[in-house]
């Protein structure tokens, strides 16, 4: 969610650009308060529900989150022209996200995760953390295609990688409120396509809370180590590139590769993200590069360790 570019923060591959956040609320209510408004007529309390029961709020709607369920949608976004551009270009993010036969699907970037152990859907808080596990798939097309600095562009494009491992997390409920949760998680991706031929491992701790019945809050902070082989396919200046771009040679080797944090907000355009339908999501999202990363001609002398992302997006829950 080409579809991006490398220089998209990892904050995407744990939460969708466009309605990903929804699911959220399939876990909450509308809380209500325990003293009637005054002059509000009071009526005996019904009887406690069995354990496990929807609430009594939801006995006369049926929520769109059952056994299978999918957000797909459709945004833009303003992105890097290449991991370390200080160039902006829009791109189209397609999306879909859900659950299907017990297979939870995730956006992971221009890519997707699957959760292998995804939950049924609950309508009362969950009290006990939760491990999640699946492949993980990610495409690359970093200096592929679309790159503005003209320079740069001389050095040569580089073939697309598809990037292929797996994820785990550990999910905690109830950190700060009723409904959130706090997931703490780990990548690990290597190319397959032999375009960079390297290891990623991304590890990352998001945040999701719902914000009434129809907002949800996602926030994220992540970060990518490389091996030597992404480091130097894509931040190495051969002699070959610095003859074309008139840039000085550079040999570029792994490590940490990036830092960064993203933000989401999706609502609902019903006021009940329980019913399903259309949303809208924004998100806004700062990385920076280090190391090699930073210090190759193409980031220091032609663009910026500092990358933003900024994106609206609309999607439909059924």
């Amino acid at each position: 969610m080409k579809l991006l570019p490398a220089a998209v923060p990892l904050a995407l591959c744990a939460s969708a650009l466009i309605g990903g956040a929804v699911p959220a609320l399939a876990n909450g209510t509308e809380e209500r308060s325990d003293t009637a408004a005054e002059g509000e007529d009071t009526q005996p309390a019904p009887p406690p529900a069995p354990a496990g029961a929807p609430p009594a709020s939801f006995n006369f709607m049926k929520p769109v989150f059952d056994e299978t369920w999918a957000t797909i949608g459709l945004g833009a976004g303003m992105v890097p022209s290449y991991a370390g551009s200080d160039d902006y270009i829009a791109f189209p993010l397609p999306l879909i996200v859900g659950r299907v036969g017990g297979v939870g699907i995730s956006p992971n970037g221009p890519g997707f995760v699957l959760d292998l152990n995804s939950p049924k859907p609950s309508f009362v808080p969950r009290t006990k953390p939760r491990v999640s596990f699946g492949p993980a798939f990610r495409f690359r097309n970093d200096r592929n295609n679309r790159i503005s600095d003209e320079v740069v562009a001389r050095a040569g494009k580089l073939d697309a990688a598809l990037e292929v491992g797996a994820a785990a997390g550990i999910s905690f409920p109830g950190v700060a409120k009723r409904f959130d949760q706090l997931t703490i998680g780990v990548q690990a991706r290597k190319d397959v396509l032999g375009a960079h031929d390297g290891l990623i491992v991304e590890p990352q701790i998001a945040y999701r809370a719902p914000i009434g019945r129809a907002m949800v809050l996602q926030a994220q902070a992540s970060a990518e180590f490389i091996d030597d082989n992404f480091a130097d396919y894509y931040f190495t200046v051969s002699p070959a590139q610095a003859l074309a771009t008139g840039l000085p040679q550079f040999r570029a080797d792994g490590g940490l590769n990036r830092i960064g944090t993203t933000a989401l907000l999706t609502y609902d355009l019903s006021g009940n993200a329980l019913d399903g339908g259309w949303n809208v999501t924004g998100i806004g999202g700062y990385s920076r590069l280090v190391g090699d990363g930073a210090d190759t001609p193409y980031t220091r002398l032609r663009g910026d360790a500092n990358q933003f992302i900024l994106g609206l997006g609309v999607g439909y829950t059924f």
